[in-house]
């Protein structure tokens, strides 16, 4: 396979808080902020999902730094609507070469 770059990818899954469930039709307007504001710290959303269950949302992105991206999940929680915790992400390929290095 060929050889990914390792560009930090984090799996972000969110929930809506109670100041974010009464103001929900400015949700489309608080993620449009928080994307816009990202791309210019370098990042880069590589899909976003509804979900049912435990989390109400999840996003997927590339960040230059795990730093970056805590400074802007900061930012968005700050405005009192989602609440959100942060998985770091290995690519799968990458994965699987790491596990074939095993003793």
């Amino acid at each position: 396979m060929e050889e990914m770059r390792r560009v930090p990818t984090f799996v972000i899954l969110g929930k809506f808080r109670q100041k974010g469930i009464e103001n929900i039709k400015d949700f489309q307007k608080i993620m449009t902020f928080a994307i816009e504001t990202g791309m210019k710290h370098g990042i880069e959303v590589k899909a976003m999902y509804f979900t049912f269950g435990q989390y109400d949302f999840v996003t997927i992105t590339e960040a230059p730094s795990a730093e970056i991206s805590l400074q802007r999940l900061f930012v968005l929680g700050s405005r009192g609507s989602v609440r959100t915790e942060t998985l770091s992400a290995v690519p799968f390929e990458k994965g699987i070469k790491e596990i074939s290095k095993l003793e």
